[in-house]
């Protein structure tokens, strides 16, 4: 998007940031001191900026100047800071001190856009920079005196919890896809009331492309919806819109992401229960056999979030207080306490979906499941197949067969026999 052919009027700043931990902090503070060094005009963008109005914590600062960024890299090696340039085409260098990640950007504009990737120009126009954005309360920006400039009402926005695109909507969309997603996301977090009509129209109407992101833009957008307040709602709207259709089809069960979530923020009170991204990823999804392996490709989850996945989606759980106590505490030495967590969260979740309306009673039998899974110490089988060879048997899979007996007697004997009586109790076995 082209600054305007006009010349503006100088912006002048229109509020006022309180000190913030991020601003204070040495490592940042020398970060700034080093851009300015030239007399270079800097500015904290964006996000950092909008959360700290918000009062919300956050650890990645974005700092913009009209320095080019080999005079960036060279300003901070000339300080002593090491930068990394994560993408200096798009005038991009990043800089780690402490908690704080920082990215540093030029002032740029965009000269040619095809939906995923931008051609730019750099540039010394803090409005034009902020006309290339996406929303408008991503446009402010404050120096580190805490003067926040706002040149598209992004302030008023922000109070009103109105989540809108910077210009027109359509447009903001077909330079960047990745948008689409994004405005649910900050509707998700941000908004008040009904979302903008206008960025609707333009995400129905695009939709379609969002196959022409990557696996990975997509599912990290993905996974910071379903960590809002209310994941639930915005899904519903995704879904309303055919939003999620090119992308997750799978998102089905929205009734048990909604009452997961209300267990996970507000319905008890127990320290191990926390809102958990991959949880609510298998609380919304139906798949049919070999699912989990289709959507771990297709979203490009890691190997450990695919193999958890597929445990919560596949293995059998210690699921409801009816199932037997031996059996439950059987599956929960098998699964481990964190695992059979998330069983008992997503069938408590299930069954609250399918019937809402549920008794103090039932509330605290479901509360005793999660405090056994809390109070569970694990236990370790006393043999291994050094014992089964021991006693003669030729290697091979049938080692595995009687282990596994003797593991069955000694979980039904619940644990209680130490490892003389398991040996005993294999010998029986092997002179059958």
């Amino acid at each position: 998007m082209a600054a305007p052919s006009d010349p503006l009027p100088p912006l002048v700043p229109t509020g006022k940031l309180t000190p913030q931990p991020w601003m204070t902090a040495p490592g940042v503070r020398s970060v700034i001191s080093a851009l300015t060094a030239k007399g270079a005009e800097v500015r904290f963008v964006g996000g950092c900026v909008r959360d700290a109005i918000r009062k919300m914590e956050t650890h990645d600062i974005d700092i913009a100047t009209p320095s080019p960024p080999d005079v960036v890299m060279a300003l901070l090696e000339d300080h002593g800071i090491k930068a990394i340039p994560t993408g200096l085409k798009h005038g991009t260098v990043t800089v780690v001190s402490g908690i704080w990640n920082m990215e540093i950007t030029t002032l740029r504009i965009d000269l040619q856009t095809d939906g995923r990737r931008a051609k730019v120009a750099f540039t010394d126009d803090w409005i034009a920079d902020a006309a290339r954005r996406d929303f408008t309360i991503n446009t402010l920006s404050a120096t580190l005196d805490g003067d926040v400039y706002d040149p598209f009402s992004g302030m008023d926005d922000l109070a009103l919890g109105h989540v809108r695109f910077v210009g027109n909507a359509q447009d903001r969309v077909e330079e960047d896809v990745l948008r689409l997603l994004r405005f649910f996301r900050m509707h998700a977090t941000y908004s008040k009331f009904g979302p903008d009509k206008s960025a609707m129209a333009a995400c129905r109407k695009l939709a379609p492309r969002l196959t022409e992101l990557s696996g990975e833009r997509i599912r990290t957008e993905l996974f910071r919806i379903l960590m809002a307040p209310e994941p639930a709602d915005t899904l519903t709207m995704m879904r309303g819109e055919k939003v999620l259709e090119p992308i997750l089809p799978e998102a089905t069960n929205i009734g048990r992401l909604r009452a997961l979530t209300f267990l996970e923020t507000r319905a008890i009170n127990i320290a191990s229960v926390a809102p958990d991204v991959l949880r609510r990823f298998a609380a919304v999804l139906e798949l049919e056999d070999g699912g989990v392996e289709d959507l771990a490709s297709r979203l490009k989850l890691s190997n450990k979030e695919a193999q958890r996945l597929n445990v919560l989606m596949t293995v059998e759980p210690p699921t409801s207080p009816e199932i037997d106590p031996l059996v439950r505490r059987q599956r929960l030495r098998r699964l481990g306490s964190d695992i059979a967590r998330d069983h008992v969260l997503l069938a408590w979740a299930e069954e609250r979906a399918t019937v809402p309306r549920r008794s103090s009673e039932r509330t605290a039998e479901w509360t005793e499941l999660l405090d056994e899974v809390d109070t569970w110490q694990p236990v370790t089988f006393p043999l291994t197949g050094k014992d089964v060879l021991d006693q003669g048997m030729e290697p091979g899979t049938k080692i595995g067969e009687i282990l596994r007996d003797v593991e069955d007697w000694w979980e039904s004997e619940e644990y209680a026999p130490g490892r003389d009586a398991c040996l005993e109790h294999l010998t029986n076995i092997m002179a059958k």
